[in-house]
């Protein structure tokens, strides 16, 4: 896979969500990012573009770092 592309900490992105009180189709209102790619990135079966992570870390309130997974 391209360098280009992240690993999601999947629960670290679910617990934020959840924490906000956003379901996964207000989240993807919000960042304009496909209900399916959230849920994908919820469970592990996708990773994030950059800008991807940026949007969501944006809307969550929180630094892209935050929703990086460690290796």
């Amino acid at each position: 896979m391209s360098s280009r592309f992240t690993k999601v900490d999947g629960e670290r992105l679910r617990q934020l969500r959840r924490e906000r009180a956003l379901s996964q189709r207000d989240l993807s209102r919000l960042t304009g990012i496909a209900h399916d790619s959230i849920s994908q990135l919820e469970t592990g079966k996708r990773d994030a573009q950059p800008r991807t992570i940026r949007k969501l870390a944006e809307v969550l309130g929180v630094e892209p770092i935050e929703l990086m997974k460690e290796d």
